[in-house]
């Protein structure tokens, strides 16, 4: 069976990040293509990289263009996408790589977003640990689905296996990201241009005030935590795309090493595209750039009686776009890594 597809904000980053994989699934026709000021203009005037996919032209972002598809993608920014969803409800499968969908609670919206509150969407990490089992359980014939925040899906997948094994403290998690501007998306921004952040680390979001937060809090809480507290500071630093997540916590008490090893090989070590790599290795993000893969390296401080997890990851694929489309293929019934790879570009 082959799929029709319409991805909206084609012309930005995450849409065409999703076009990119999706243009090389054999089982999807992308038929449709969105944007707002850009509408009416060729694909390839703002995807000039997707070749293959020259004939399409952006078409405005409403509900009846984007219905009458078997799925249907959106790619917008965080608060603009619930008016679309609300009117698609006649469509098999919505992916919403925003956040407008990814939060149980509604006083963690109101005050991290405002706006209006949508209802949380089943959560695409397919390899988080959540009550027991893997998320990828409850993605099996999904209607609707959440993509996530590439940030928070970094550090949740980094810690989640220790809080689950009760060998983690997770009451006092520090994580600092240094992250590409990619993820903020590509309207124009005087912070990200090349002359701001070349030759330069600039923090952002400092002191608790960073959206991903709830979000990181409550995957913790899915996999056992009560009350997870997290210091999380992103660093812009300038490299396109990738994010490279320390994350650090207390370790528990009366826990061997072995324990706590054992805790992320357990979790991981029958997994395609979450990989822990062997004892005092760690990832780069030139390890995973286009890859749909998230490397993990752990280090047990007991000096510091702390575990560190350092993960690298594509923030536009894995933390993304490659989260989206492993979720509709699970969703779908299709082999989980089909139009998705493990290997990285190098140089």
């Amino acid at each position: 069976m082959t799929y029709s597809v319409a991805v909206s904000g084609a012309s930005g980053y995450a849409g065409g990040e999703i076009l990119r994989l999706l243009a090389d699934h054999p089982d999807i026709e992308i038929r449709t293509v969105t944007a707002h000021s850009n509408a009416g203009q060729p694909l390839i005037q703002h995807q000039p990289h997707l070749r293959s996919l020259a004939h399409l032209e952006l078409q405005d972002t409403t509900p009846e263009i984007l219905a009458g598809h078997d799925i249907v993608f959106l790619a917008l920014p965080h608060g603009q996408s619930g008016q679309y969803t609300d009117a698609l409800g006649d469509v098999p499968l919505v992916i919403d790589a925003g956040a407008d969908h990814r939060l149980v609670s509604q006083d963690a919206w109101d005050a991290f977003y405002g706006g209006t509150f949508h209802k949380a969407w089943t959560y695409g990490v397919p390899e988080l640990l959540v009550d027991g089992t893997k998320q990828r359980e409850k993605l099996r014939g999904a209607t609707r689905i959440a993509a996530p925040g590439c940030n928070a899906s970094t550090v949740s997948l980094s810690l989640v296996p220790g809080v689950a094994a009760g060998v983690v403290d997770p009451s006092d998690i520090v994580s600092v990201l240094a992250v590409g501007p990619s993820g903020a998306g590509k309207s124009l921004k005087t912070n990200l241009l090349g002359s701001e952040i070349l030759g330069t680390a600039n923090p952002y979001a400092v002191g608790g005030t960073h959206r991903h937060i709830p979000e990181i809090q409550q995957a913790l809480t899915a996999a056992g935590a009560t009350d997870p507290r997290i210091s999380f500071t992103p660093v812009l630093v300038p490299m396109s795309r990738g994010i490279l997540a320390t994350s650090t916590a207390p370790i528990a008490d009366d826990v061997t090493d072995a324990e706590i090893r054992d805790a992320w090989q357990s979790a991981y070590g029958d997994e395609t595209f979450v990989q822990l790599l062997p004892e005092a290795h760690f990832p780069r993000t030139a390890d995973v750039l286009g890859a749909n893969t998230a490397l993990m390296g752990l280090a047990i401080d007991r000096a510091a009686n702390r575990v560190t997890v350092v993960t690298a990851v594509d923030n536009l694929v894995k933390g993304t776009a490659g989260a989206a489309v492993q979720s509709m293929n699970i969703a779908l019934g299709l082999p989980e890594a089909r139009a998705l790879t493990v290997n990285g570009v190098a140089p």
